[in-house]
């Protein structure tokens, strides 16, 4: 089974227990690449508005761990409000402005991996666009239940709104 939408310019479709999630980027496929692969960076735009982020432990190379947290910042977002989502990823392969292949797990503030919530893996690739660069994130799930439980968390709306922010920072940025 497959499924597709198109929300704010992101491209959804589920393939079984995988979700592929697709957006088009103003700006150079080098400049992309940097913003997902500098802990200085990913502080400035992951995560949904609203949503703070802090790099713990950051290492880009192949068995190299990210540890952080996502802290809700902004009061109109009622009980998610000083909610903070922890995450812990490990880097397995990475190829310079072309693609990074990790997991992805919730976690606590210790780095433990937490019990009952999905880990996935993540292969992200940076495609040349005319001039934009075309970021293609393909999660692929232990089951389609487990992606059904991330979806269910609203995880294509918490893209679309990071990827909002990203599209503003990058702009900043050039």
């Amino acid at each position: 089974m497959s499924e597709s939408k198109l929300t704010s310019n992101l491209v959804t479709r589920t393939e079984g227990r995988n979700l592929i999630i697709e957006r088009v980027f103003d700006a150079p496929r080098d400049l992309v690449f940097k913003a997902f692969s500098q802990k200085e960076h990913l502080e400035n735009w992951w995560g949904p508005k609203g949503w703070n982020t802090t790099v713990h432990q950051f290492e880009f190379k192949p068995g190299g761990v990210w540890h952080y947290c996502m802290r809700c910042v902004d009061k109109n977002q009622g009980d998610f409000y000083g909610m903070e989502s922890w995450g812990l990823s490990e880097y397995k392969e990475i190829v310079e402005s072309e693609k990074i292949i990790y997991t992805d797990a919730f976690s606590d503030a210790e780095g433990n991996k937490a019990d009952g919530m999905p880990e996935t893996l993540i292969t992200m690739t940076f495609l040349d666009n005319d001039g934009k660069t075309k970021v293609i994130s393909n999660s692929e799930f232990a089951t389609e239940e487990a992606l059904k439980q991330v979806k269910d968390m609203g995880v294509v709306e918490g893209f679309t709104s990071q990827y909002e922010r990203f599209d503003e920072y990058l702009q900043q940025l050039q």
